[in-house]
């Protein structure tokens, strides 16, 4: 497989970063990371600069290759993240543009792009989040519009979104991969709360939503009734295949900050820590080679991140904790400072192996779908 650039994607990546070269300086200071309705607007802002500049449709409408430079780039120059809208422009964007009718693309894709609306995942629930299909949430027609009822919890930016990609139960006697729907729902409709969650590093960008007969229009389904667990599939693919590339490069990044710390602070001349980050050197570059490979599959078939993306999920969320297991010998003391470098990103990783589908399911996706293992009794 060919993971060389054409010249027209090379254009485009010199393109794209001197934009980004002249762009960044005139940003206004990011805000508190505690304050998400001034990082919301912050991220939208950056988004519809992006949009302006005709960067804005990358994440869907350009190839797969193209968001690889796009993702790479980005992260390479310190761009802004997508932030609280990383749902809409990473998931659901994707997923509506690849599922979704040809009203439902009018109607969602352009105010994601131009970050005019944000989008939560309304997935999780207190009884299903490895086993996502085991969910309870219940949705049942009237008319048209469906009356939906349940709670979720992990909700990504629940407090600041204005739509929710959510999975209800739409037949209860089905079996449980198949009775699933996949609905957008607005987050200022009647019967929602929102209850913001506070993690172990003291941010609250997750929520519990609850759902009191809330109507959803049958019109913001996407795919068929009792197809959603599909229609997820295609979401998650997403979630797995190529919603972590920008932080492959942010990790590379920081690794070459830890060799530069270490050799500072004395710590270089131990072997054990030289072997250490010599193999997570090796290990990040093998996961970007895997990202290309990932990325050249989808653009083969259609545009839509393959079950590889599973391979790649599984090895980085491992990666990613060794990375700031190292980091925390090297600060030695101060990995116990909130204050210190990498300290924070060293307690959001130890949710890498459970966010986005456990280790342990992905162990089950790879052994089943590609190695051709029979499933579990």
């Amino acid at each position: 497989m060919d993971l060389s650039y054409t010249p027209e994607e090379e254009e485009f990546r010199a393109r794209l970063a001197k934009w980004l070269g002249t762009t960044l300086p005139t940003l206004p200071p990011k805000p508190s990371p505690d304050d998400w309705p001034a990082r919301r607007a912050y991220d939208t802002g950056w988004q519809r600069m992006l949009y302006d500049a005709g960067y804005g449709e990358v994440h869907w409408d350009a190839s797969p290759t193209l968001r690889l430079i796009f993702l790479e780039e980005t992260e390479k120059a310190g761009a802004p993240y997508v932030g609280a809208n990383f749902v809409g422009l990473l998931h659901a964007g994707p997923t509506i543009a690849a599922e979704g009718t040809p009203g439902q693309r009018a109607r969602w894709l352009g105010p994601i792009l131009r970050g005019d609306e944000v989008w939560c995942q309304g997935f999780s629930e207190p009884g299903a989040g490895s086993d996502l299909a085991a969910l309870r949430t219940r949705a049942w027609r009237d008319g048209d519009q469906y009356v939906v009822s349940g709670s979720k919890i992990w909700t990504s930016h629940a407090e600041v979104a204005d739509w929710c990609e959510l999975l209800v139960r739409t037949d209860p006697d089905a079996p449980k991969h198949r009775g699933i729907t996949w609905l957008a729902m607005p987050m200022d409709a009647d019967g929602v709360t929102v209850r913001p969650l506070r993690t172990l590093a003291g941010s609250a960008e997750f929520a519990e939503v609850f759902l009191d007969e809330v109507r959803v229009p049958v019109a913001n389904r996407v795919g068929a009734e009792n197809d959603g667990w599909r229609v997820t599939m295609v979401t998650l693919s997403f979630e797995r295949g190529t919603a972590f590339v920008g932080e492959v490069v942010a990790c590379r990044r920081v690794l070459a900050e830890l060799a530069r710390a270490a050799r500072d602070d004395g710590r270089w001349d131990d072997p054990g820590l030289r072997r250490r980050l010599g193999r997570l050197n090796a290990e990040f570059r093998a996961l970007w080679r895997l990202t290309q490979w990932n990325v050249s599959e989808a653009e083969a078939s259609g545009s839509v991140p393959g079950v590889g993306g599973s391979v790649f999920k599984l090895r980085y969320s491992h990666a990613r904790q060794e990375l700031y297991d190292t980091a925390a010998d090297v600060l030695g003391t101060g990995c116990l400072d909130l204050d210190r470098p990498w300290v924070l990103d060293r307690l959001s990783s130890l949710s890498y192996t459970i966010a986005a589908g456990t280790s342990q399911i992905q162990r089950n996706i790879v052994a089943e779908r590609i190695l051709g293992l029979p499933k579990g009794r």
